[in-house]
């Protein structure tokens, strides 16, 4: 592995039980296909990381459609996840069962470590928990430098999406800032590649994924497409704690 850990970061794909299914126009996953080949054709990464919402319509189709595209590209890196709003843990689970998918929510190089956080809760809106906090707390390596994952946004963005943001932010900043060791947060739910900063110093960056359905008109009241194509993250991580982190937007066809 190079002194550089890459990851690629996939976010809201919003699909369907049939493979033409539309979202607000957008085939999803004619989509997620295309963005899944590009990863694999454009970039050396050592993880690809989904950070939740894969299905729209809340089938278990579109849960196997998901790991059809996956497994289809011929990616055989480790691909973690995590659960969005619209997900449920137990199909995650049930049909994320296979290569290259993988359950776990912590994984390491030697100089970093990076924690999924579940931010799922019993309404669209996101929720850590007192007792994930605490678990959380308790996995920290202070040796190492920490990315931490998420689906939900835990500051407001400008927008509609907000009212369906991180319930408890002040706790979970409260969490983050007792550690000098976290270098950034990333997330999903917004969909559109953000950068925004926490109000501490030093500021902690959070990075929003582009979704690889559609990107928020946001100035809209609802949730509605900005025309623009599917999109992704990728990070490198470097050995002295520093982050690069890209976005990129294939064509819209």
């Amino acid at each position: 592995m190079s002194s550089i850990f890459k990851i690629a970061q996939i976010s809201d794909c919003h699909l369907f039980s049939q493979t033409d299914g539309l979202h607000h126009g957008a085939n999803v996953y004619h989509n997620l296909v295309s963005v899944l080949d590009e990863i694999k054709n454009q970039h050396l990464v050592d993880a690809i990381v989904f950070t939740g919402d894969i299905t729209q319509d809340h089938s278990e189709k579109s849960y196997q459609l998901f790991v059809q595209a996956v497994v289809e590209s011929n990616i055989t890196l480790p691909f973690y996840y995590l659960a969005g709003n619209h997900d449920e843990l137990e199909l995650l689970d049930k049909y994320l069962s296979v290569p290259p998918f993988n359950g776990e929510k912590v994984f390491n190089d030697k100089y970093w470590q990076i924690v999924l956080l579940n931010s799922k809760s019993e309404t669209p809106k996101g929720l850590v928990t007192p007792s994930d906090l605490s678990a959380f707390e308790s996995i920290v390596d202070g040796k190492k430098h920490q990315l931490v994952m998420m689906h939900h946004h835990p500051l407001d963005v400008g927008y509609f999406i907000d009212q369906h943001g991180l319930e408890n932010q002040a706790e979970f900043w409260q969490t983050i800032n007792k550690f000098s060791s976290i270098k950034a947060i990333t997330c999903g739910h917004v969909h559109q590649a953000l950068t925004l900063y926490s109000n501490q110093s030093p500021a902690i960056p959070l990075f929003t994924c582009p979704a690889t359905s559609i990107q928020f008109d946001t100035n809209k009241s609802a949730g509605a497409s900005n025309g623009q194509g599917p999109g992704y993250r990728v990070f490198s991580l470097f050995t002295d704690g520093k982050i690069k982190s890209d976005s990129y937007f294939l064509t819209k066809e």
